[in-house]
């Protein structure tokens, strides 16, 4: 009897330390889990930091060019204005157009390189948005002036005419940028069709709790489609009970029941893709 009330005893022991073990376990997973979404907070946090210093650098360079176009545009205007203009006239009027021509050509280089970082960081800040689109218009403004400045010196010597014409289909950057400036990505279906096409990853809880399904770092582009957030205000998707992957403020959708699918209304454009230009949803 007593060896049986010993053997007993030794059995709880052992199933009292093998609870503790797995509360423990849960315990530290739960940690790992906080601990994993603190880190990724600090780096979104670090990358729209990053984001806005490389951009407001952008911003100074181009509004400086901008300000070097506007002063030689009038320096030239001046100049040319001269009935008794000199062949060294000409030829100084020759580089500053070749001076406007580069500066042009940078900035379109500029807004671009920032645009694409833009966009190649899926992240939705409103400020540096606007700030593209002032920059556009102030570019396009800028276009439009060098292009009445182009008519006036034609009319005096088509060599300065045919320097403009080499760096014309700069301007069209404008639109290029804007329509790129627009564009938004979505995607949508099973969990496992999603994964198996790369565009989210899977993390187990423990024992099966605490299961995470984010989108991949580096996730399938071919996997989206494409569709301009200034025109699309609804999006069909077939398949009910949807589960946002990414982040989209709810007050800015509505999900409207569609037979066994589900259609997306985005009352707010703006807001809905403020945080991530992609949208990735789980299906059943």
């Amino acid at each position: 009897m007593k060896y049986n009330i010993l053997t007993i005893l030794f059995i709880f022991i052992l199933s009292s330390c093998s609870t503790d073990s797995t509360d423990n376990s849960g315990k530290v997973n739960d940690s790992s889990d906080l601990s994993s979404q603190i880190a990724q907070l600090k780096r979104e946090n670090a990358l729209k930091d990053s984001m806005i210093n490389e951009s407001l650098a952008f911003y100074n360079q181009i509004e400086s060019n901008l300000r070097s176009i506007e002063s030689k545009k009038n320096e030239i205007r001046i100049i040319s204005d001269n009935p008794e203009i000199t062949p060294e006239d000409k030829e100084w009027i020759l580089e500053q157009i070749r001076h406007i021509n580069f500066l042009r050509e940078e900035n379109a280089k500029k807004v671009t390189l920032l645009n694409k970082q833009l966009n190649k960081s899926g992240l939705r800040i409103k400020e540096l948005e606007n700030m593209i689109q002032d920059l556009l218009q102030n570019i396009q403004a800028k276009d439009s002036q060098i292009t009445d400045l182009q008519a006036e010196l034609g009319s005096l010597d088509k060599a300065y005419s045919k320097l403009f014409d080499v760096y014309q289909e700069k301007a069209e950057l404008v639109s290029e940028l804007t329509e790129e400036l627009n564009t938004v990505y979505y995607s949508y279906g099973t969990e496992d069709e999603l994964a198996k096409n790369q565009v989210i990853e899977r993390k187990n809880g423990f024992i099966g709790i605490g299961k995470k399904i984010k989108l991949l770092d580096n996730f399938n582009e071919k996997y989206f489609a494409k569709i301009d957030l200034t025109e699309e205000k609804e999006i069909f998707v077939e398949g009910s009970n949807l589960k946002f992957i990414t982040d989209h403020p709810s007050a800015s959708y509505s999900l409207v029941p569609v037979g066994k699918n589900t259609k997306i209304k985005i009352s707010d454009p703006h807001e809905f893709w403020k945080i991530s230009r992609y949208l990735v949803v789980l299906v059943d």
